[in-house]
Formats: C-alpha cells, structure tokens, sequence
C-alpha cells in the first residue's frame, strides 16, 4: 500500500492474483505493461476528481481499471461524474496514440506499439461496459440520474451490471464451443463483477441513506445560488419513506401534499427527508424498504 496526500493506493486481490499467475508463466514484461497502463488510466479518474474539489480516501486498482474511494460519494454532480469516468478511458485514447506516434517515427519497435495499443483499446472499451464499477456504468447511471429518481436509478444500474456481468462469464465460454480452451482471465473478471454487483444490490439501502444524508448540503447550495423547483405531488397518506424515493439526485424539489384534489401544504425537500430520517432514528421505518 501506498499513501500520497492523504490518498491510499492499493492492489485488489484480484490483480495480485492474475499477477502471480502471469509472472508464474514468464510473462513479467506483459504484467508490468498492464500495471503501468492501469494505473496510468485511475491516474486519469483521480487528477480529474481532485480538480472537481472531491476528498479522495482510496485508490484500488483492479486489472481492467481501479476505483476510487470518494467521501462525497452519492452527492457531486452528475456532470463531474461523467467528466470522472470520461478521464480513464481518454487517458487509455492518449496513452494509444503516442504509441502509434512513436512505432511510426521507429522510437519503439513496431510490433511493441501494436500490442500496446492494443492493451489500451482492450482495457478502454471494457470499462465502457455498463456494469458497475466500470466507468460505463458510471456514465449509464449519470444518464438515468437525468431522467428517473435516484432509488430507481441504484436499482436499475444495479439490475443491468448483474445482467452484463452474467454475459462477461458467458463469454469466457464461448472458446470452448469452437474447440479452443476457457478464457480463465475473463472468467476471473466476471465472476469478481458479478459478486461484486451483488454485494452492491444488498447495499443499496445504505447508499441510498447516504444520499440523503448529504441531500440537506447540496439543496441549501441551490438554494442560496437560485434554482428551479420540480414539485412531487403525493397524497397526504404517503409515509416520507416513500416520498423520498421520488427525488431525483439533479432536480432540486417541493412536495405538493394533496388532499381531495386540493393543495394542502408544500414542503420544501429537505424538511421530507428530515421527517424520514427522523423516523428512521426512532426506530420507526425499516430501511428493507429500500431494497
């Protein structure tokens, strides 16, 4: 592990293990080219987070890319976000093309230049899967932060990582049906997403709380520069519990509470999200709800 500003670096077990085993077969250049190209593409992630102001705890890197421990997690914007996620794979375009630029003037042999490049464009559109936490997951829940309420987007980025991570497993089958041999490095990979997918599905209740919990800051920042409300109209039988579900992490609301076709009263957001998570510290809401 390895510690700059305040900021761990670490290899995740599963690096360590498809390096142990590349090294085992003699393939140590190979191994390093893949570390170095890994982490320069988190370095990507990471200088463009730290621009953005975000508190980075963690760096870990994984042998198709790395994720970033964020404080902030579930309250930056969701145009950082992309810029975030766009970092990684245009630092994979910008690493391929010197490669291409130095094999064509003859700094490098031709054939290393090609098989870097090709490391690069291998890792660049693997990451721009739609399964989490692949930068093109990231960027599909950034769409869907746009369009639908944030519950619905965790569950649904959720739903369409597990279904792509199924097909990354699938995929290192496909070999074995035309006499080849299984792809182990890709089936190592998509069982760790699918895993990991799932431990993400369980924990969507406490990254949905973490939401609301920093909602209150980001709300009183809109505030006070100026904004545009989004009104949610509910019954006044709606428990808070739900009516926070409806919130859309880039839409700043006013809860219309009716009462036989009539405006009852308006509640500002976060006085709804106060009332729940009040309930929620007397013990009185059960965060299942969520799942």
């Amino acid at each position: 592990m390895i510690n700059w500003r305040g900021i761990s670096f670490k290899l995740h077990p599963l690096f360590v293990l498809l390096m142990l085993l590349a090294l085992a077969m003699g393939q140590w250049l190979g191994i390093v080219t893949l570390f170095a190209i890994v982490l320069l593409h988190e370095l990507g992630h990471l200088f463009m987070a730290l621009r953005f102001g975000w508190t980075i705890r963690e760096v870990k890197l994984l042998p198709f890319g790395g994720v970033l421990e964020v404080e902030e997690a579930g309250a930056v914007p969701a145009r950082e976000e992309a810029w975030v996620a766009i970092a990684g794979p245009a630092q994979n375009a910008l690493l391929a093309l010197i490669a291409w630029l130095a094999g064509s003037v003859g700094w490098v042999e031709t054939a290393w230049a090609h098989d870097f490049i090709k490391a690069n464009a291998l890792i660049l559109l693997f990451n721009l899967l739609p399964i989490m936490p692949l930068d093109g997951g990231k960027l599909a829940q950034v769409w869907m932060c746009l369009r639908i309420p944030y519950h619905r987007v965790l569950l649904w980025s959720t739903r369409l990582s597990l279904f792509f991570s199924a097909a990354v497993v699938l995929y290192s089958f496909v070999p074995l049906l035309q006499g080849g041999v299984l792809q182990m490095n890709t089936l190592a990979v998509g069982v760790f997403l699918c895993a990991s997918n799932w431990t993400y599905r369980r924990n969507v209740p406490f990254v949905f709380l973490r939401f609301l919990v920093h909602r209150a800051r980001r709300s009183e920042g809109r505030i006070s520069g100026g904004t545009l409300a989004q009104p949610i109209v509910v019954s006044e039988q709606r428990q808070p519990s739900e009516v926070v579900k409806l919130l859309m992490k880039e839409r700043y609301h006013l809860v219309y509470v009716m009462k036989q076709g009539r405006i009852q009263k308006v509640v500002p957001e976060g006085q709804m999200v106060d009332r729940f998570l009040n309930t929620l510290t007397n013990g009185h809401a059960d965060l299942r709800f969520f799942m």
